[in-house]
């Protein structure tokens, strides 16, 4: 299977940057493409709904997105939200732009959150934003996701015991949910 990982945070030590590296790994261990994606090294414009679609990254998100059987979205959160280069990915991505042929990336994607936040009581800080994916988009939100704090982790980018067997035990099942919804006979589109 075909799998996109989508790393949004722009900080230098990001912790949901490190679950992303984690995640895409195991999927390539167990045989699948993956396609793994870093704001930080692959930077996007701010969305504008003009310009933006001429940014050299552009097209490659879109199509990373729209050809994938499942997508993982690696988010940090802030102030009770997530970061804004995941809000800013989903607009450009997830808009239409009739003279370059795109068309909303996130219809009908399996997706998977894979969210750092600095306290435990923050861990459903990203479910906004998912219901958002999902009216919009009818994205199917997996409900196995890692949310993970600093004291989740060993040392930078060694994840502690319990914080590793939740992230295996998610991708595993991000990647059975996404075999159950491969080869729908349907494409979603704005309905509204």
């Amino acid at each position: 299977m075909k799998f996109t990982v989508l790393s949004t945070s722009l900080d230098p030590e990001s912790r949901s940057a490190w679950l992303c590296d984690l995640a895409a790994a195991q999927l390539v261990g167990l045989g699948h493409q993956v396609t793994h994606l870093d704001l930080r090294s692959t930077p996007l414009p701010p969305f504008d709904n003009v310009t933006c679609y001429t940014h050299p990254h552009a097209r490659q998100y879109h199509d990373a997105i729209r050809g994938a059987d499942g997508v993982f979205l690696g988010v940090p959160v802030y102030n009770w939200g997530i970061g804004s280069g995941a809000k800013a990915l989903v607009e450009l991505t997830g808009s239409t732009d009739q003279e370059r042929g795109l068309h909303g990336a996130w219809f009908d994607q399996p997706v998977t959150f894979l969210v750092s936040g600095g306290l435990d009581h923050g861990w459903l800080s990203h479910s906004a934003f998912a219901a958002g994916l999902m009216f919009d988009f009818k994205c199917v939100i997996n409900p196995h996701f890692v949310y993970a704090t600093s004291t989740h982790w060993d040392a930078p980018a060694q994840p502690g015991a319990w914080l590793r067997e939740r992230l295996s035990r998610t991708v595993e099942r991000s990647i059975d949910l996404s075999s159950r919804l491969s080869g729908r006979p349907y494409q979603s589109t704005w309905e509204l």
